[in-house]
């Protein structure tokens, strides 16, 4: 068939977006208040391409608010957009224009969109008095980026499913895909891409990590951003991808394939390899905004589909609220959108093979039509019950840009947060501040202060001392202050309560006693998360020593502050030894993972409480009073109820103080003797030992605490000989 001659069948509502169906492709779009609607079909991927114009007719194409046609002879790889006609009223917040050509929202792929012209698909006119108030007559069919028809049954998947480990059997490693390979001493293939990361699945499996969770994969344009490099000139990019463009489709340039819809392909290769080792995929999703921004972004999409329908609207329809921050906010609780977004969900755990999600800024999924925060908000529910989605992770950012802040309180039943009061109280702890060491405690059993109170467990906790958003680890031990000059907003951005510390010198040192402070800080965050209740998450890189020279905001930085430099893993063997030996000695512990909170008493299971605190002295802590030091023995009889599993007793001590402690060490149950399993003052092989070569205490009911460190006991049988 000649391109051109395509002709137009009825078609079928349902489902959504464009699916094959054998003898051609079947296309649904929704648009509630448009009074026309458009297929545009492209020859190919260049800009002056052919091209041919469908218009679907109301009485045979419009079932309910849902436009549809099937065309036949079409097939995998076809381009598309749609042109929706409409009223143009921005005050009452209509902002239609068919000269606007528009992307499926359930595209699977898109043509590449980093060289997108979006100054061509404003929806008003950028030079006319009132802005978008006014209307644009310019057309975008040749700047704008296509929709690839997508064949999702051609993939082999050689029998894999999602892996969906219970939560507190997991370790999450967040990383981005570019990042994790793009450097050129990273000794990939395929740098910066789907493939890169495949390559660095032996890497993964050493460190020992379960999940890999990855900044946003969905599509964005990664040229948007206006700013270049004070320094540098260089120009800034959107490196962290949290303005989605398209929420189906991975991203085009993370494929090393440059062909049509190759991404989805290679995304699928990814999981599927990833999977083999062992390894599960977590997405971070970002269902709160848009790229299409405030009443003066582009039009692109959502906005000149039905832009009443999609976002949160102010009084004033002409305007938007913004509880995201980056301009407008998804109308994440209208029924057509809470829709779209179980569809978008669904389809990455049925057809992408997925394990779970972590929800950007999540509380906005909480909010209703008018922007309140709602009791029981339907859309968190409904993820959270969904039949589908039950065994998949669900991770909220308990949080929004509007004020929102439900750690603790995130409504949908079996949520996981991310636990920012534990990265706050530790960061705090480690350094030294006065009255710190309760909230350690509270901290390292599980945060019961906010999840017992609504029947959650331990494991809800995603607990963190770094992510994507902030200093990495050895820039918290490295600096005082941020250094975002490089991003170019005079350092105004990013967060200025870092609870960092320098420890004399503000960035990199030659002094070897600085540096071996700071090593031995980054081993006590690492040893004290490891031995936490609740879901631990490493910063991809800080095992290493990745540093971003006091960046803490590095989202448009898409070079060498932000990219994992390699050389590191030989500088910082040491560091790296010690984080894989400590993921290995928590996942060997069942005791770090219950599926309850402690008790502090006796149970049905227990000869002795669970856990019971002391000070250095061995008495129990007046906790309005505790100074730097806590020690705590667990006991680990049943700490695995579901597995009917016993674990070893711990004995763990923390000094945060700036000089030894001799600590009181209690009596090791009947017997057994005490064995050092850790010890981040020692230096390295000594700081962690290896299961079976663990060194028994000289001195059975003390201890020497060296400043600054944590010490872990473990309980084995006395030897007899």
């Amino acid at each position: 068939m000649l391109f051109g001659d395509y002709r137009l069948e009825t078609g079928k509502a349902l489902p959504l977006g464009a699916r094959l169906t054998g003898r051609g492709v079947n296309f649904s779009l929704f648009s509630r208040n448009a009074t026309a609607v458009t297929l545009v079909l492209f020859e190919n991927t260049r800009p002056d391409s052919p091209w041919q114009e469908l218009r679907l007719e109301r009485a045979k194409n419009k079932t309910g608010d849902l436009w549809h046609c099937h065309v036949p002879g079409l097939g995998a790889g076809a381009l598309y957009l749609y042109r929706v006609e409409g009223p143009y009223n921005p005050e009452r917040g209509f902002r239609f224009n068919a000269n606007k050509h528009l992307i499926d929202p359930y595209a699977r792929a898109l043509t590449d969109p980093d060289n997108w012209d979006l100054g061509a698909c404003m929806g008003y006119d950028p030079g006319a008095p009132a802005l978008d108030l006014s209307f644009s007559y310019q057309i975008d069919r040749h700047t704008q980026p296509r929709c690839i028809v997508i064949d999702d049954d051609e993939f082999d998947w050689q029998g894999d499913t999602p892996l969906n480990y219970p939560l507190r059997f997991s370790v999450l490693y967040e990383t981005h895909v570019r990042g994790l390979t793009k450097n050129p001493n990273s000794g990939v293939k395929h740098p910066g891409t789907f493939r890169g990361v495949i390559e660095k699945i032996p890497y993964l499996k050493t460190l020992g990590i379960t999940s890999l969770e990855l900044l946003p994969i969905q599509e964005f344009n990664e040229r948007e951003q206006p700013k270049s490099n004070p320094r540098t000139g260089q120009a800034l990019m959107n490196y962290w991808g949290y303005s989605t463009v398209a929420f189906f489709a991975p991203k085009g340039s993370y494929a090393s394939d440059t062909g049509s819809g190759a991404q989805v392909r290679e995304f699928k290769e990814m999981v599927r390899e990833l999977h083999k080792a062992g390894i599960e995929v977590i997405l971070d999703i970002v269902f709160n905004h848009t790229a299409e921004g405030n009443e003066r972004g582009p039009t692109f999409s959502f906005r000149g589909l039905d832009n009443t329908v999609y976002y949160i609207l102010n009084e004033n329809r002409r305007y938007y609220q913004n509880y995201s921050g980056c301009g407008n906010t998804v109308n994440c609780n209208h029924p057509v959108v809470r829709t779209f977004i179980i569809d978008c969900l669904r389809y990455w755990v049925m057809e992408m093979h997925v394990d779970g999600f972590r929800f950007d800024l999540g509380s906005i999924l909480g909010r209703d039509q008018r922007g309140q925060l709602m009791e029981n908000p339907p859309m968190l529910e409904r993820i959270a019950e969904d039949p589908i989605l039950s065994n998949t992770k669900i991770i909220a950012e308990a949080w929004d840009a509007g004020g929102a802040y439900q750690v603790g309180w995130f409504p949908g039943g079996r949520w996981a947060e991310w636990n920012d009061r534990y990265r706050d109280e530790l960061r705090r702890y480690w350094r030294g501040d006065p009255q710190e060491t309760r909230h350690l405690a509270t901290r390292i059993s599980g945060s019961s202060d906010l999840y017992l109170r609504d029947g959650r467990k331990p494991f809800h906790s995603i607990n963190f001392i770094t992510s994507h958003d902030g200093f990495t680890l050895t820039d918290l031990v490295s600096y005082n202050s941020k250094h975002n000059e490089d991003n170019g907003e005079d350092n105004r951005d990013g967060g200025d309560s870092n609870n960092s510390y320098n420890y004399g010198t503000e960035g990199p040192v030659n002094d070897p006693v600085i540096s071996r402070i700071r090593e031995q800080q980054m081993k006590n965050f690492f040893a004290t998360m490891m031995i936490s209740q609740g879901t631990p998450m490493i910063l991809g890189g800080d095992e290493i020593g990745r540093t971003q020279r006091g960046n803490n905001n590095a989202y448009c930085q898409d070079n060498e502050i932000s990219w994992y430099d390699w050389s590191l893993l030989g500088k910082n063997r040491s560091l790296f030894r010690f984080v894989r030996e400590l993921i290995a000695f928590r996942l060997r512990h069942h005791g770090f993972m219950r599926p309850e909170f402690y008790t502090g008493r006796d149970g049905n299971y227990n000869a002795i409480p669970d856990i019971l605190w002391y000070d250095e002295d061995g008495e129990t802590p007046v906790w309005d009073k505790l100074g730097p030091c806590l020690a705590l023995r667990m006991d680990g009889s049943k700490a695995d109820i579901l597995a009917d599993k016993d674990d070893n007793d711990f004995f763990i001590m923390f000094n945060s103080s700036l000089d030894p402690v001799v600590f009181r060490v209690m009596r090791a149950p009947a017997g057994k003797i005490w064995v050092r399993a850790v010890d981040t003052s020692l230096y390295s092989p000594e700081d962690v030992l290896l299961p079976g070569f663990e060194k028994p205490l000289a001195a059975q009911n003390r201890y020497n605490v060296k400043a600054r460190s944590v010490v872990i006991l473990i309980s084995k049988e006395m030897e007899h000989g």
